[in-house]
């Protein structure tokens, strides 16, 4: 079983700081092409910020998004998972609570950012590699 640090390593970790207003965290998430990113203050991480948060919390309560910040609106206290911890059950968690994005944090630093399309497109490469083993071991067989 593959672990999450296997999916996150060596990956750049794009994150925020709290005191940023919304405008500047949206722009970054369009440039890095992220739909959520975890929230920093001196280093650790204190919430997470996600496209959904920016619509609920500043657009549809009618919130000015260039004063607006971002530790305002952001989902504090995130449910994190360590390097350690396997694929599958990260992806329960993530059905069970509703989240498409968890921090990874290992003795309390960040040390990654898990979405719920890496889950899936290392599950689409297991079965994948599932069916070229049974595929060579039919045809070998027969």
């Amino acid at each position: 079983m593959a672990t999450v640090g296997e999916l996150t390593k060596n990956r750049e970790i794009y994150s925020i700081q709290g005191n940023n207003t919304v405008q500047e965290a949206a722009s970054y998430m369009s440039h890095r092409n992220v739909g959520s990113l975890p929230v920093l203050r001196g280093g650790k991480l204190v919430g997470v910020l996600s496209e959904r948060d920016i619509v609920r919390r500043v657009l549809m309560a009618g919130r000015d998004w260039k004063t607006t910040r971002v530790d305002e609106i952001m989902s504090d206290d995130p449910l994190t998972v360590s390097s350690q911890e396997d694929v599958e059950h990260c992806m329960l968690l993530m059905k069970q609570h509703g989240f498409r994005h968890l921090p990874v944090v290992d003795n309390g630093i960040l040390v990654g950012f898990i979405s719920m399309r890496d889950v899936l497109l290392h599950e689409v490469d297991e079965k994948e590699l599932e069916m070229r083993m049974m595929r060579a071991y039919m045809s070998n067989g027969q």
